[in-house]
């Protein structure tokens, strides 16, 4: 699949993932991908202080206005803006567009959405999702990519409409509700991906959240970002006895053993990180975009550069969609993973995306 067919699925991508997995910087790398096509994007960022406009090279934190994260400066070079949206600042909006303005800001300062959301679970997430909704609505952008809260809160938010709509008889609550819920259950106007780092916590996190997401939120889900792959250890096949022999250097027995354990930790590492990509393929028949490690401290805009670039080479290997949509894993749930790992995890080696550097 090309990069400009794989943006252009949805118009919104909600980018979810368990904390720590690196979620936020797949939402930058997803945005600068799309833009590269020419593409307007619109980062939203729920939670605040996520580092999104750390990796575009900006310092500031993100507040409900726009910002510019990237000029557009190209022909092929599509600007990306970023705003923060937060059940406050959506209410706000929300009371002002109903012609409320003089006591909004008031309402929201007295803390009403406090004392709403204790009456009516999931309002606060569908304030947010509401607000989300209109813009996707008004095409202030190309692609519109969320980054969510980590996925045990995203479960929630993305379920809170349904519950709501279940629970309101109408009203206008109902009524917002309900068009969230045909925004999420649209795969042309919603998708969610999520991320995941090639280890057994977050594996084991990313496949039960799918099966739940799809099963209560009946939203469709994209393919599953690996984040952080191990790369393929290069010329650690000899041991180290066997290369300082070779070489002709007199080495002590205790540096043979320091190098020889480091050599196996290396080896070992790479093994479990195939293993867990294994077993995520085998248990969540989702495609896979696999994105390389990077030895860096922080994601700066070079760092954000190369991960999309490495997501547009996952991206070009993935199939293209058939024109019949079907859902993305089945209703069954994954069968359990065995109690004793493969001896032979599969040889991930001639992955680009696994052994790049």
């Amino acid at each position: 699949m090309d990069v400009v067919s794989f943006c252009a699925q949805s118009h919104v991508l909600i980018v979810a993932g368990k904390g720590g997995v690196g979620k936020t910087t797949m939402a930058a790398a997803i945005a600068r991908m799309a833009s590269t096509t020419g593409r307007s994007v619109l980062i939203v960022e729920l939670e605040g202080k996520s580092g999104i406009t750390g990796a575009f090279g900006l310092a500031e934190d993100l507040g409900y206005d726009e910002v510019e994260l990237q000029a557009e400066d190209a022909p092929r070079q599509g600007w990306i803006r970023a705003r923060r949206i937060t059940p406050d600042d959506a209410l706000v909006e929300y009371l002002q567009d109903h012609g409320l303005r003089r006591v909004s800001k008031r309402l929201v300062s007295s803390g009403v959405v406090d004392v709403v959301s204790t009456a009516i679970p999931g309002i606060r997430d569908v304030l947010v999702l509401g607000k989300i909704k209109q813009l996707e609505r008004g095409e202030v952008a190309d692609l519109i990519v969320v980054d969510a809260p980590a996925t045990g809160h995203a479960i929630t938010f993305l379920t809170s409409a349904s519950g709501l709509v279940s629970a309101a008889r109408g009203g206008p609550l109902r009524s917002q509700a309900q068009e969230v819920v045909e925004l999420l259950g649209d795969p042309t106007r919603c998708q969610v991906i999520l991320v995941t780092l090639p280890e057994e916590m977050p594996v084991s996190e990313t496949i039960e959240s799918a099966y739940t997401l799809e099963d209560r939120a009946g939203v469709q889900l994209g393919p599953v970002i690996v984040n952080a792959c191990d790369p393929v250890p290069e010329g650690l096949a000899r041991t180290a006895e066997d290369v300082a022999a070779t070489a002709g250097i007199a080495m002590d027995s205790g540096h043979l053993e320091a190098l020889e354990a480091a050599r196996r930790f290396r080896l070992d590492r790479h093994a479990l990180s195939a293993e867990q990509i294994e077993r995520l393929a085998r248990e969540l028949p989702l495609p896979h975009l696999l994105v390389p490690a990077l030895a860096a401290d922080a994601i700066g805009p070079a760092e954000t550069e190369t991960l999309a670039q490495a997501l547009a080479q996952a991206v070009a290997e993935l199939d293209q969609p058939s024109d019949q949509p079907s859902d993305a894993v089945s209703d069954q749930p994954p069968d359990p993973a065995p109690d004793q790992p493969s001896d032979a995890p599969p040889d991930h080696a001639s992955d680009p995306a696994v052994g790049a550097t």
